[in-house]
C-alpha cells in the first residue's frame, strides 16, 4: 500500500472568496478543479510543491453552508526556521483576522483562520515549500484505538508524542515518507469528552497502489466498509476511522500525472 497522504478536504460557504483567500494570503495556486452537479471541487497547493506534498480540497456545495464542528481540528503549513513571526505579521498586514499570535504560543507556531473558520496552524520547518501542508489535525476520543487503526489498517508508524496536561498529540505517518509529505495529528483530550462534526470537515485522502486489491486488505484489517470502490464507479473508495472521519482511497497512479484531469478520482 503506497500509503501518501494526498489531500485534505474542507467545505466552504463561498467559493470565490476562500480562493482568494489563499491565493492571496498562502500563495496558492489552482491545481485543478471540477464543476459536479451542484458542488464545484478546487485543488490547490504552492508553487513548486513536492510530488509526494499534499493538495488542499476545497468543495462548495451551491446553497449551503457549512457547520464547523469540534471532531476537526486545523491544517497546519509550513514556513522556514526563524521566520514565524514575520509570516505571522505579514497576514496580519495583508487584513487576516488576529487568532492565536506567535506570542500566545510560547514562539513556536501560531494560528489564524481563514473566511469559513477553518484553523491554520503555521509551523516552522526547513523542508517542503513555503505554505506546504505539514499535518492535518483531527481529534479521537481514545488515543490508542486511534493509533492501533492508523498502524494496523494503514501501516502507519508514530513519529511524534506531545503532552500537556489536559491532552496529548500523537504524530503518525507513513513509513519511509517523504519529508515534505504531510502527517496526520490525533489529538486526545483527557476528559473524555465527545466531539460533533460538523460537515466544514470533509476528508484526508491517501494514495493506494491497487484500489480493489488494498480495499480488500483494510477490509482484512478491520477497516469499515464505508464507501466500496463499486459504488464509486470503480475510481475510488471511502472507508473511515474509529470516530467516523472519512478517509477517501485513490489509485496513486491517478494523481499528479501531467494531464491535471487525473488529478480528479472522478
Amino acid at each position: 500500500m503506497d500509503g501518501t497522504l494526498d489531500h485534505v478536504m474542507i467545505r466552504v460557504s463561498d467559493l470565490e472568496r476562500s480562493l482568494e483567500w489563499y491565493e492571496t494570503h498562502l500563495n496558492y495556486e489552482k491545481k485543478g478543479r471540477y464543476e459536479g452537479d451542484g458542488f464545484t471541487i478546487v485543488y490547490l497547493g504552492p508553487e513548486g510543491m513536492h510530488e509526494d506534498g499534499a493538495m488542499l480540497e476545497i468543495t462548495h456545495n451551491e446553497g449551503e453552508t457549512p457547520e464547523m464542528g469540534d471532531a476537526w481540528g486545523h491544517i497546519a503549513v509550513r514556513v522556514p526556521e526563524g521566520e514565524l513571526v514575520a509570516a505571522y505579521d505579514q497576514l496580519i498586514q495583508q487584513g487576516v483576522e488576529e487568532y492565536r499570535d506567535p506570542e500566545s504560543c510560547g514562539g513556536r507556531y501560531a494560528f489564524v483562520t481563514d473566511p469559513d473558520g477553518h484553523e491554520i496552524e503555521i509551523v516552522q520547518r526547513d523542508v517542503g515549500a513555503r505554505w506546504s501542508l505539514d499535518h492535518t489535525m483531527i481529534r479521537v476520543a481514545d488515543a490508542e484505538e486511534a493509533l492501533g487503526f492508523w498502524t494496523r489498517a494503514f501501516e502507519y508508524q508514530a513519529v511524534g508524542r506531545w503532552e500537556a496536561d489536559t491532552f496529548a498529540n500523537y504524530f503518525v505517518e507513513p513509513r519511509d515518507a517523504a519529508p515534505e509529505g504531510m502527517a496526520v495529528e490525533l489529538t486526545y483530550n483527557y476528559d473524555g469528552r465527545s466531539y460533533e462534526f460538523g460537515d466544514a470537515w470533509g476528508h484526508l485522502c491517501v494514495r493506494v497502489d491497487d484500489l480493489h486489491e488494498d480495499w480488500d486488505l483494510l477490509l482484512k484489517r478491520e477497516a469499515r466498509e464505508y464507501r466500496d470502490p463499486e459504488s464509486c464507479d470503480d475510481m475510488y473508495a471511502f472507508t473511515t476511522d474509529q470516530d467516523g472521519h472519512e478517509i477517501e482511497l485513490l489509485n496513486a497512479s491517478r494523481v499528479r500525472s501531467s494531464d491535471s484531469e487525473s488529478l480528479f478520482p472522478f
